[in-house]
């Protein structure tokens, strides 16, 4: 019997990562929801190809050019994540990537729709952890993590209790800048930055790595998800990408999770439950005597200097809506940077003074119960990060 499976951002890296993952296995599922933005031929190709039991595209007009050019089609096209779901079956699995604070909502209504959900939106846990897993825990639906980190730990965690654990590290490739020096990053255009050097991402992710924003975004997720203080949770700069995440155990070992630098296998394995004959789905890149050359793998500490964005570790959670203020301040940094507004070096500082703003207490204590709540936080947030850009040079 085949199992039906939903994709929020089927146009995504990680959607099409799934959805290659699926043909694969044409015979075991069956598309039930598929959501996008506004790649209106990709849209539209999705359509053809899966003919999903629905299809929601968040851009209005693009909707409107989607909803007209099938109008004929068994495929429903509606434009909000809200619009009908409960119309619709349950899928076994459901793939939440919508990027950023956007990813909440539609996660949120998901995870009611859902037998199992894989999450890729890390902003969705780091700004709403506690929404979705009451919501999980009312609809009895598995949550599992797939960023290649998170993924990892959990694997790591299965056979150890939390008492254990002494440190747990996740990697960062250290970006395209890994290499500058300091007076280069000065000169830094956006161009550079979403080249990365060992994965493919869309923009924002790209940026986020390259400032190193997407480790203080993994730590809060780490320390979220797993129930894990903050104080045991570090990084290390680990250039090959081969190692994803580390357990120090109080015992004296190490353990750590090695897999070649794609998102398809934490993502074949979350869906197949770890039962996957991985040479069925990825041809292997790399040269088996390299894979095992361990001497090869190298693990430097992170300069703060270079990335003076990991000095936000110690304030990371230090009020309970400090990860939404953060998040919300680092989307409008990266929008604005992308639009060449702001420097590239100019991040850290600017976020540091958002935190020292005479507000932000006010905002951080709050404990948002709904989706709204934390919306209102991030607005704030937004809207004090813009007018402080407006307000300074760069």
């Amino acid at each position: 019997m085949k199992k039906f499976i939903s994709i929020l951002g089927s146009t995504g890296s990680i959607g099409l990562n799934v959805l290659n993952i699926i043909n694969k296995k044409k015979n075991k599922f069956k598309i039930n929801i598929l959501a996008a933005d506004k790649n209106f031929k990709l849209i539209c190709s999705q359509i053809k190809e899966y003919k999903p039991q629905i299809f929601i595209v968040n851009d209005p007009k693009i909707y409107q050019k989607v909803k007209n050019r099938f109008k004929n089609y068994k495929t429903e096209i509606i434009n909000k994540i809200n619009s009908n779901l409960k119309i619709f079956n349950k899928s076994d699995i459901s793939v939440a990537a919508i990027p950023g604070i956007a990813g909440l909502y539609p996660t949120i209504e998901i995870v009611k729709k859902s037998k199992k959900v894989l999450i890729a939106n890390k902003e969705s846990v780091v700004c709403g952890w506690d929404i979705i897993k009451k919501c999980a825990k009312k609809n009895n639906t598995k949550i599992i993590p797939v960023d290649s980190e998170h993924f990892s730990i959990m694997q790591l965690l299965k056979d150890h209790n939390l008492k254990e654990i002494k440190k747990i590290y996740l990697t960062a490739s250290g970006g395209p800048f890994l290499n500058y020096k300091i007076s280069q990053l000065k000169k830094v255009k956006p161009i550079h930055a979403i080249k990365h050097p060992k994965w493919k991402m869309g923009k924002k992710i790209s940026i986020d790595s390259a400032t190193l924003m997407n480790k203080m975004l993994e730590i809060v997720e780490a320390n979220k998800f797993f129930s894990i203080d903050l104080k045991k949770i570090d990084m290390v700069i680990h250039p090959e990408s081969l190692v994803h995440a580390i357990i120090e155990l109080k015992n004296g070992l190490f353990k750590f999770i090695y897999h070649e630098t794609t998102m398809v296998i934490p993502l074949a394995n979350a869906i197949f439950d770890n039962k996957v004959d991985i040479l069925d789905i990825l041809k292997p890149t790399l040269n088996k005597k390299k894979i095992f050359f361990f001497k090869n793998l190298n693990f430097k500490n992170i300069d703060k200097k270079k990335f003076p964005i990991i000095k936000l570790k110690k304030r990371l959670c230090e009020y309970n809506s400090t990860p939404i203020i953060i998040n919300a301040a680092n989307e409008i940094l990266v929008d604005q940077f992308l639009k060449k507004k702001i420097s590239f070096i100019s991040f850290s500082r600017r976020l540091f003074k958002l935190l020292e703003d005479r507000n932000y207490s006010k905002y951080a204590i709050k404990v948002p119960k709904n989706v709204n709540q934390v919306m209102q936080i991030d607005q704030w947030a937004r809207q004090t990060m813009l007018k402080m850009i407006s307000s300074t040079k760069q």
